[in-house]
């Protein structure tokens, strides 16, 4: 299984060794609509084949000296009954497990990624544009479902027509062979490179139709910025742009399509079969019905002619699409789950050495570049609250988000409790640690259901409490259905201070051993701020808490400030130490007052 940071182990594993093993591995899984889609295929063009050839009966029937009456009503029945059976039993069958593996296809495969999604690394979704993982979650994955149906139901539908003529012909002449034979291989020669074409053709549709996702989402996502710098029309232009090519992308690939020379082949090979049973019948070789019969066989080879140029089609944006989503699946994640590893009460020491890390890139891999952090260095004992400042870029976040596996160093080790976060069980880690950062992430659910998000189960009473604390109670009490009030996308119907004492309610249900706020009070009044500050100092008692802050009353109560600059630690001690040994601190309190 590919390393992530979460993944549900499952009996059964899909085949991810390529696009189209992987795809497969899914339809296996369901062999009884399987079954049914070869068996109704199968059934369906044996019923198409019997009229021709009953229609050859009819015509001896009916041209013979004495006209056989009995046998011409006999030949009309059993067209009727096959084509009944056909349509009633045999094609349906085939459509309606077809579907069927189509929807579920969809579902398990939608299922997988969202997972496997989930469980990525910060890493990875860095370097992913939220955009286009929608595009390929919603798009490239109904894209397989019509791969399915009607993609590979006519595939395979269109390979039973051809099978047909190429079984029952020798019956009526061996010879009359040599025309669809001869079509065969030159079909199976065209379109061979007709996929040659369409693939990549398929393949940047997908792209560009993410591009286009990835566009627009990033416009909705930042509309407020996008009317505050009054741009409405450069995103509009931007859109536009990606919508051109998408449509280029589009029209290519039906140009290809247009250029379906399979549909030239039928023709000739109406014309040379009529000839080569023309000729037999002049030689005495066959009777009139078979000719009838032999060129009604040739008929059937019009539903594959047909219909390849739309399923090949579909079954190639499929692939393409499944390629995309496959790379998502398969891609490593920085970070591994690491079941069994150290999973112990955690008591809060807290202990980096030396540590050094950078930010890479997307798609980077390579060392080199500025680094973020170097050298960092420190020892926190159970139950201390510690205060990091500096400047704008100093790398203050990035030693909260080390701590609790975010990210992973570079070099060096952060050690909780004396035990590398590396070699701790990750969930475990996290579940005892919780971040509460400036630009907080509220879900579109209910007030209660948000501030219970990490403490599933929680009753009433204990989410109260911890809305009490946060002084977020008075506020959401206020509001005509309280706690079940539904807020907005992202906490959008709240103000920024609301937001932020939700988001510290939600810490302190959790109740962890280690707390971080990443000034996460920045954006409440002085007033509440004060309640706040009480608050924090309660949750703070016996576990160890770290503030990323710029409040010097927030500082000034630390047991002990960490100073950065530029990546590095440049001091270290109480406050008042600081003031009288480290400029550095100087300097980033005075700017602060």
């Amino acid at each position: 299984m590919t390393a992530s940071e979460f993944a549900i182990r499952r009996s059964w594993q899909a085949d991810r060794r390529s696009p189209a093993r992987w795809v497969f591995s899914h339809i296996l899984r369901y062999k009884l609509m399987v079954l049914g889609v070869f068996g109704g295929a199968l059934g369906n063009a044996l019923m198409a084949s019997v009229v021709p050839m009953l229609t050859g009966q009819a015509f001896d029937a009916l041209a013979a000296p004495s006209p056989d009456l009995p046998a011409l009503k006999q030949a009309a029945l059993l067209i009727g009954l096959t084509q009944i059976l056909r349509g009633f039993v045999l094609q349906m069958t085939r459509n309606v497990s077809a579907e069927t593996l189509g929807q579920r296809l969809e579902r398990d495969i939608r299922d997988e990624l969202y997972v496997s999604l989930i469980g990525k690394s910060m890493s990875f979704h860095d370097s992913h544009p939220t955009g286009d993982l929608m595009a390929r979650a919603t798009n490239d994955v109904r894209e397989i479902n019509l791969m399915c149906n009607p993609g590979l139901n006519l595939v395979i539908g269109s390979a039973n027509f051809i099978l047909m003529p190429l079984l029952i012909t020798p019956r009526i002449h061996p010879q009359l062979l040599l025309a669809p034979v001869i079509y065969l291989l030159a079909y199976g020669f065209v379109v061979r490179h007709y996929l040659r074409q369409l693939r990549p053709a398929a393949e940047g549709v997908r792209r560009s139709f993410g591009q286009m996702n990835t566009t627009l989402a990033e416009a909705i996502e930042g509309i407020e910025t996008v009317k505050g710098a009054s741009q409405e029309a450069y995103e509009s232009g931007r859109f536009r742009q990606a919508v051109a090519r998408w449509r280029a992308a589009f029209v290519r690939q039906a140009e290809i399509e247009a250029r379906f020379i399979p549909l030239l082949l039928l023709g000739l090979l109406q014309a040379g079969g009529m000839l080569h049973s023309l000729l037999l019948l002049r030689e005495g070789a066959i009777g009139v019905g078979d000719v009838i019969a032999f060129n009604g066989l040739l008929l059937l080879f019009i539903f594959p002619t047909w219909t390849a140029q739309f399923a090949y089609s579909r079954v190639a944006s499929g692939l393409a699409g499944a390629r995309r989503l496959l790379e998502l699946i398969n891609a490593r994640t920085d970070l591994d789950q690491n079941i069994e590893g150290y999973a112990e009460q955690m008591q809060g020491a807290v202990t980096f050495e030396n540590v050094t890390f950078r930010y890479r890139t997307p798609g980077e891999t390579h060392s080199g570049g500025e680094t973020t952090l170097a050298e960092i260095a420190f020892h926190i004992e159970p139950g201390q609250t510690v205060a990091i400042v500096g400047q704008t870029g100093s790398g203050k976040s990035t030693i909260a988000k080390l701590i609790n596996r975010i990210y992973d160093v570079d070099g060096g080790r952060v050690l909780i409790d004396g035990v590398d976060v590396r070699d701790w069980n990750l969930a475990a880690l996290r579940r005892q640690i919780s971040i509460i950062e400036q630009d907080i992430f509220l879900f579109s659910r209910t007030i209660a259901e948000n501030i219970a998000f990490g403490c599933q189960g929680a009753t009433q009473e204990r989410v109260v409490v911890a809305a009490q604390a946060a002084q977020a109670h008075d506020f959401i009490t206020s509001f005509s259905e309280g706690y079940d009030t539904v807020i907005g996308e992202r906490g959008a119907t709240l103000s920024g201070g609301q937001r932020q004492r939700v988001a510290l309610a939600r810490a302190f249900l959790t109740d962890p051993a280690i707390l971080i706020l990443d000034d996460a009070t920045s954006a409440i009044d002085s007033d509440t701020e004060d309640r706040i500050q009480r608050a924090i100092e309660r949750a703070a008692a016996n576990r160890t808490t770290f503030l990323i802050t710029h409040r010097l009353s927030q500082i000034r109560w630390a047991d002990l400030i960490i100073v950065l600059r530029r990546g590095r630690i440049a001091a270290v001690g109480t406050h008042e130490e600081l003031l009288a040994d480290s400029e550095a601190y100087r300097n980033i309190f005075a700017s602060y007052e």
